[in-house]
């Protein structure tokens, strides 16, 4: 037996106030709350089939894993969670079809890079995620990480995946990474 509309919208509304209201107490925090030592690219490989079950066929997946990877200290929810926005994106934007390369590699910032992107020079652990999707327009990309800025119609998307991205990676290089 099935629900009446009226509840199972209801029921939808409620799941979609949960996801929202955890995703704004995450993205408030910006740490990790669970660190762990990681090696990326097993995780990443790892993570690999859920990637792809929640992308769907029309995507293709690459993972390239540089050879000597270097472990660091994150949460591995909050990881998952950002390739998982990532993807999710990615795919949203490709509609449904094209490729997503997820690469993970070993970078030494040195100061000139450092101090041209405000950060810390030192060693860390680069993961990148492309897609061969349009781009987004120079207003769209000067919004595109600010809490709640969705270019998705209203209901499919709560505008928080690429500020909480934004907000776990850029934990100062004296926190956890």
């Amino acid at each position: 037996m099935t629900a009446p509309s009226g509840v199972s919208n209801a029921l939808a509304g409620v799941s979609r106030g949960a996801k929202l209201a955890s995703q704004l107490l995450a993205f408030g925090r910006r740490a990790a709350l669970e660190p762990k030592v990681v090696n990326i690219g097993r995780f990443v490989s790892g993570v690999d089939e859920m990637l792809r079950r929640a992308i769907g066929e029309g995507v293709e997946i690459e993972t390239i894993i540089a050879g000597g990877l270097w472990n660091t200290f994150i949460d591995p929810a909050q990881i998952e969670n950002a390739l998982l926005n990532l993807a999710i994106n990615a795919r949203d934007a490709m509609d449904g079809n094209g490729k997503l390369t997820i690469e993970a590699g070993n970078a030494s910032l040195d100061d000139e890079y450092a101090r041209a992107h405000d950060i810390t020079a030192g060693q860390y652990v680069m993961l990148a995620v492309t897609d061969t999707g349009a781009g987004m327009p120079p207003e769209v990309i000067a919004q595109a990480f600010e809490p709640f800025f969705s270019t998705k119609p209203e209901g499919k998307g709560t505008g928080l995946g690429l500020s909480m991205v934004y907000g776990f990676v850029m934990i100062p290089a004296s926190g956890y990474l």
